[in-house]
């Protein structure tokens, strides 16, 4: 007797625990023996018992005449038992939206008057990102693009995708001024770039040291490297920053010759050019040469060959000794 009553609890515990479900996924057999149910009008337990998901869901319930048969439940009036508790959440939420949107309507309407929010500063990471946001500051300006471009002078393709990103520039009159670094003055592909930007509102002028590169739409928005390798940009939209960094511009582009007019660096009666003045002043700040070549502009070969010819007219024999004669030879003093 134990044995039997053990044997049958387990067997109805594990079908049950298979039958478990909702009846949105009644399964095969649920759903075969409650269509039965219907057609019939009833059903004996004993025929249920594959499916005893079809009275924990209320499908089917006792006869009230005779309890070892169950009587099937109308499929409208099971509809309407699951529906009835769906569709009061639904009046309750949407009772609830409309509580919000009133609660927040006074808000919106303050927030219509304002002017739109914008991020101050964003980051863009990857070349393709930063040249697509570039494209599109430039083609949104209306006034003048500003530009400090540190360095030397530009490859072919670089000044190829400065000439395509200026067309648009060109048909519209927007005015553009950009720096250089007086190392492109001996950039042949430099003055090729002026030549066929001819017509355009385009002014160049050069300083001897630069800040790192910039450029600025219509004192909107302006743009500069967050690493060394130009693979991270800052997009920046703050109007004080922005601001800044054009006073900075103004500034820089004061100082500046522009680069059709002579070389800025002329001969020193003591056979010293500007440039290497340049370069004793790096040097006794303790710049090595590439640092110096990257400050200035130019190739570290460059950089040396004046370095050489610094050492030669001050009559320096070696590095330590070079620092210390143009300290002593007043040639930082003079006026380039």
């Amino acid at each position: 007797m134990f044995r039997t009553l053990g044997g049958g609890d387990l067997h109805t515990s594990n079908t049950k625990q298979t039958h478990t479900h909702p009846v949105t996924d009644l399964c095969t057999e649920g759903a075969r023996l409650y269509a039965s149910a219907l057609s019939v009008g009833r059903m004996s337990r004993t025929e249920v018992e594959p499916a005893p998901c079809l009275i924990d869901l209320r499908l089917l319930l006792p006869d009230p005449d005779d309890a070892s048969w169950l009587r099937p439940v109308p499929p409208s009036a099971a509809l309407a038992q699951r529906l009835y508790p769906l569709e009061r959440e639904i009046q309750d939420r949407r009772r609830t939206s409309v509580e919000l949107t009133d609660a927040f309507e006074p808000f919106m309407a303050i927030s219509a008057q304002s002017p739109a929010p914008t991020h101050a500063i964003t980051v863009l990471e990857g070349i393709d990102r930063i040249n697509g946001a570039l494209d599109l500051a430039i083609a949104e300006s209306r006034k003048e693009v500003l530009t400090i471009q540190p360095g030397g002078g530009r490859s072919e393709d670089v000044l190829s995708e400065a000439l395509t990103r200026s067309k648009p520039l060109i048909d519209r009159g927007i005015s553009v001024r950009t720096l250089y670094q007086h190392t492109v003055r001996h950039s042949q592909r430099t003055f090729a770039y002026v030549e066929l930007m001819a017509g355009a509102k385009l002014q160049i002028r050069t300083l001897e040291e630069l800040i790192e590169r910039l450029i600025i739409c219509d004192e909107t928005v302006a743009f500069i490297p967050a690493r060394d390798d130009r693979r991270v940009a800052l997009e920046l939209r703050h109007p004080g920053l922005v601001a800044y960094l054009a006073k900075v511009f103004e500034q820089l582009w004061r100082r500046a010759a522009p680069l059709n007019e002579a070389a800025p660096y002329d001969p020193a009666p003591d056979g010293i050019t500007g440039v290497q003045r340049a370069i004793a002043t790096l040097l006794i700040e303790g710049y090595v040469d590439e640092a110096i070549a990257r400050r200035l502009g130019m190739n570290v070969r460059t950089c040396r060959a004046h370095v050489a010819k610094l050492s030669s007219t001050l009559g320096s024999s070696s590095r330590a000794q070079l620092g210390y004669l143009i300290a002593q030879s007043g040639i930082l003093n003079e006026d380039p």
